[in-house]
């Protein structure tokens, strides 16, 4: 076999692509597994988002290669969504980049203003692919820590206090995965100083800003912000539509542009319809997206219900499509602990320790199944930890 390049040594295979095959295999026999892991959404987009979809399909003009920057039909829209929901005014023609998924937006800032050695500053617990890119473009992660307790969720002023002449990017993402955590304005305008005084770019990662979130902020709405800052923003957790690979980054001419060198050398554009009916996606508003959220509303609160029947300790409703929640004091393992559930209850919930070693105590509960799913995976793990209870109550009685 030829050698790999050294720099896949840095990485590993993401936990999900590894865990998946095995809950699919348990999935064959009865009772079917309930999958609490993934963040996919399993509600459809807006019916007229597929209509439209399929009526840009039947163009005899719409299956050639497309413009690098998108059509203008989209930018537009993103602009308009950015200047509606967060008061962000953007450029169209300068400032949007749309993207094959926001996560192919990690990859290209990374190689975009990473140099061999750069450190990037990311969240713990916090999204791996942050880490991942970094550590592929040659760079240094260097986590901080995403607090369970205090004001803010970042300690800035540790942050402050520390070397940060090597930094050349730092990661946000708020609200954030997996928390829920949020920041403030005033946060969001210290971040934006911060980066200002040092001279890095910060990227705040955003698909998780209309999620059972009252107050959708972008830090492009920062006075100062676009001087080092870029935006990425999806519609795959707030629109439903993951497998549709849409998302932008925005922010400066100057950044964007730099963004736009590395894509325009990787892909060859994003499918027509797709565009349109993201275009049209984005003119969702109000209704649709209060009953979107009175959905997950009454998923979140099965999913409690889940976290009680754990053992854990009551959780903050947080916006986003998670539970997070620390597992119980006596449970030494807690990726073990999963383990153990999953094989004799078929529920599948996420261990935290995939999200960074601040996680290693925590799970991850996701939204994205049915109430009735939710409250199932809670009767079968309430009725596994009596059991469980049960069985070392004799044990000790013996």
């Amino acid at each position: 076999m030829i050698a790999p390049a050294r720099r896949t040594a840095s990485v590993t295979e993401y936990y999900f692509s590894r865990k998946l095959a095995e809950v699919r295999r348990l999935d064959e026999s009865e009772p079917r597994v309930i999958n609490l892991g993934i963040g996919s959404p399993d509600l459809a987009p807006a019916d007229e988002v597929v209509e439209t979809l399929a009526d840009a399909a039947r163009g005899s003009a719409a299956h050639g290669y497309q413009s690098y920057r998108g059509v203008p039909e989209l930018r537009h829209a993103i602009a308009g969504f950015s200047l509606d929901v967060y008061g962000a005014t953007l450029d169209p023609e300068t400032m949007v980049l749309p993207l094959i998924g926001s996560k192919e937006g990690i990859m290209h800032v990374s190689m975009a203003f990473l140099d061999e050695g750069d450190e990037v500053l990311v969240p713990d617990p916090g999204y791996p692919t942050y880490a991942s890119a970094a550590k592929l473009a040659g760079a240094v992660p260097r986590s901080y820590l995403i607090r369970e307790d205090g004001e803010t969720a970042i300690d800035l002023d540790a942050l402050e206090a520390s070397d940060l002449s090597r930094v050349k990017l730092m990661w946000v993402n708020f609200p954030h995965m997996p928390t829920g955590s949020t920041a403030s304005v005033g946060e969001l305008a210290r971040i934006v100083a911060l980066a200002r005084r040092n001279g890095f770019l910060v990227v705040n990662d955003n698909p998780y800003s209309l999620i059972l979130n009252d107050t959708p902020l972008s830090i492009l709405s920062v006075p100062g912000a676009l001087d080092v800052a870029l935006e990425l923003n999806s519609l795959s957790k707030s629109h439903n539509m993951a497998g549709w690979r849409i998302g932008w980054v925005a922010g400066s001419r100057e950044h964007v542009d730099a963004v736009l060198l590395v894509k325009s050398n990787m892909d060859s554009g994003m499918f027509l319809p797709l565009q349109v009916a993201a275009a049209k996606a984005l003119e969702s508003r109000g209704e649709w997206f209060a009953s979107l959220n009175a959905t997950y509303a009454e998923r979140r609160r099965n999913a409690e219900a889940l976290v009680r029947a754990l053992g854990c300790d009551a959780v903050e409703s947080r916006p986003g499509l998670f539970v997070w929640a620390k597992a119980p004091d006596a449970v030494d393992d807690v990726e073990a602990w999963l383990d153990e559930i999953l094989h004799a209850t078929h529920v599948f919930i996420t261990p935290g320790f995939v999200f960074g070693e601040a996680g290693r105590r925590h799970l991850r509960i996701s939204l994205c199944r049915s109430a009735e799913a939710i409250a199932e995976a809670a009767r079968r793990v309430e009725a596994f930890m009596t059991t469980r209870v049960a069985a070392t109550n004799v044990e000790v009685q013996v």
